[in-house]
């Protein structure tokens, strides 16, 4: 702190720093506030870079056409675990892990992009000039990624699925030896404090990375210790990312693991919510010892504290970091139960399309044309049964056996037992509308007819794999496809199976209750507008239908999607 040369008084906010004390920092930045141990540890240490080399990845120029979302496309095109460019090459796979970023997580997680890397490449590699494939020799790699621009935090994340990488996920690669302590280090507060030195805007460039000082001696002192610290958070932080079911990983709910499952629903998520507690606690704790030993290695005590909030807990079951803001204990916890419970609904969707099943964990069906035959190969003697026509209606009443909310409620009766039922379903309403009023099942058909395939587009970012077909704003009639299981027999179906056969009921219904017209009026205007909109709505999927559309996962939801225009929910 500078004094005042007349009145000697402290000036706050005032430092002197000579032009020498930049030098000592790469890239020389005027940073004046910095400390003379900081200085120092910049001009004693070696360079990161040295210990892991630090690369920038490849650009595409055009990410809709090389890159998807992994649950985009057929899952055994995928090619996971690769080791080399050779294996590549031989497993005949297209798409390959490529990290690319993405929001603020550490230590695991955003693993979500492919990239169409077929014969090594030779489409991004024919799209030359404007590609630009960098360092393909440290494709395929155990690595070290960040996302390359935050807002507040820099997110380092241990990446062991030999991704492909580009500029927003750029990457470090140390020896095995090495991987958990450039790990720990690079998570660690005097990392992000060093990057704040040399690149205030926080664009976290490799240059800057490779520059970070890494004391050897130091902390080679501390380091079976630190291995053991990374190690355990990585598996916390893998098991939050896997919990979920846009994770590659994922294998079931972790409400319905034995560990937690209890009779109902409620039991079970309590049970859950108190190992989420413990889990984010213990992931603080091991946070802020990791903190600790790096801050004595490097002696900024003074400088620095090892301590991590709560809302830097990157995990998913933290409502602290997934929430975020100004918010009560209260709000955030009922903000976590309710996409819990949306979460089990999604999941128990996908069991209803046979995605998933409650008898066997990953995923079933994920491949483009997959049916029942494909199911019953892999689950020869399931508790339930996905839908045989990859159509569920979504209408404002039980129409057809298989409607939506028939089928959750035999999903409930598989998982939690028939004697239960209305507890859970009760439990369910009352998390959806956040009140007690109402019939359940009618609490639950609105969520699916109002926000189900909202929530949907939101949790897989815009490229839903489920697709909602809809007449229009009357909710005349509303079915889901899963996209993976469509052929072009789908739509021919859908309006011989499911419009034509709900027209004529409604139909029959309007006759039903005309018998006391007055009495019935509301509710006959409401059939009568949904009989119009269904008729003129059936014109175009009748023409549809006799184009017989074809689609093919390579393209993406994006390109599949608009080939339904007018038929399916805008995105």
């Amino acid at each position: 702190m500078t004094r005042d040369t007349k009145t000697n008084n402290p000036v706050p906010n005032f430092y002197r720093a000579s032009a020498a004390d930049f030098k000592k920092i790469p890239g020389s930045p005027i940073a004046y506030w910095v400390s003379e141990r900081e200085r120092q540890i910049f001009k004693e240490g070696f360079q990161l870079g040295v210990i892991a080399p630090v690369k920038q990845g490849l650009a595409t120029a055009d990410n809709d056409r090389f890159l998807r979302l992994w649950f985009e496309v057929n899952y055994n095109k995928i090619g996971y675990n690769i080791n080399s460019h050779e294996e590549a090459l031989d497993s005949k796979k297209k798409w390959f892990p490529y990290n690319k970023g993405g929001d603020f997580r550490k230590w695991y997680g955003n693993q979500e992009y492919l990239i169409n890397w077929e014969r090594n490449g030779a489409e991004i590699n024919s799209f030359k000039p404007r590609s630009v494939v960098r360092n393909p020799n440290y494709y395929f790699k155990e690595s070290i990624t960040w996302s390359f621009v935050s807002s507040s935090f820099f997110g380092v994340r241990y990446s062991d699925c030999n991704a492909i990488f580009d500029v927003g996920g750029s990457s470090a690669f140390p020896n095995k030896d090495d991987i958990y302590c450039v790990t720990g280090l690079l998570c660690s507060k005097q990392s992000f404090n060093f990057m704040k030195i040399m690149n205030p805007t926080l664009n976290f460039q490799v240059g800057n990375v490779a520059n970070i000082p890494f004391l050897y001696e130091k902390i080679n002192t501390h380091r079976d210790i630190i291995d053991h610290i990374v190690k355990k958070i990585i598996i916390l932080a893998r098991c939050d990312w896997d919990s979920y079911e846009t994770s590659w990983d994922f294998e079931t709910l972790p409400l319905l693991r034995p560990e937690f499952k209890s009779p109902t629903l409620e039991e079970s998520y309590k049970k859950l919510r108190s190992h989420w507690r413990e889990m984010t606690l213990e992931m603080q704790r091991l946070e802020e010892e990791n903190n600790r030993i790096f801050i004595e290695a490097y002696g900024l005590q003074d400088e620095l504290t090892p301590d991590v909030p709560l809302k830097e807990i990157t995990l998913t079951c933290n409502p602290h970091y997934r929430y975020g803001g100004n918010k009560t204990e209260a709000e955030l916890e009922a903000l976590l139960l309710k996409d819990t419970i949306k979460e089990f609904i999604s999941y128990a969707v996908g069991c209803m399309f046979g995605r998933y099943s409650p008898d066997m964990p990953g995923l079933i069906l994920a491949n483009q044309g997959d049916g029942i035959k494909e199911f019953h190969a892999k689950v020869p003697d399931p508790s339930f049964i996905p839908d045989d026509d990859n159509i569920i209606p979504i209408l404002d009443d039980e129409y057809f056996s298989d409607d939506i909310v028939s089928r959750f409620k035999e999903f409930l009766k598989v998982v939690f037992g028939r004697e239960t039922l209305s507890k859970n379903l009760e439990y369910i309403a009352r998390i959806l509308s956040g009140t007690s009023t109402g019939s359940p099942e009618s609490v639950l058909r609105n969520y699916f007819i109002r926000d189900f395939y909202k929530d949907h587009v939101q949790r897989y970012k815009k490229r839903p794999i489920y697709w909602m077909f809809s007449s229009g704003k009357s909710q005349g009639f509303n079915a889901l496809i899963y996209m993976h299981r469509y052929t072009n027999q789908t739509l021919a179906k859908m309006r011989t199976d499911y419009l034509l056969e709900l027209e004529s009921k409604l139909d029959a219904e309007v006759s039903m209750l005309s018998g006391d017209a007055a009495k019935n009026k509301t509710r006959i205007t409401t059939i009568r507008s949904q009989i119009e909109e269904i008729t003129k709505y059936d014109e175009l999927l009748n023409n549809k239908a006799l184009s017989m559309i074809g689609i093919d996962l390579d393209d993406g939801v994006s390109v599949n999607y608009t080939k339904f225009e007018g038929l399916v929910k805008e995105i």
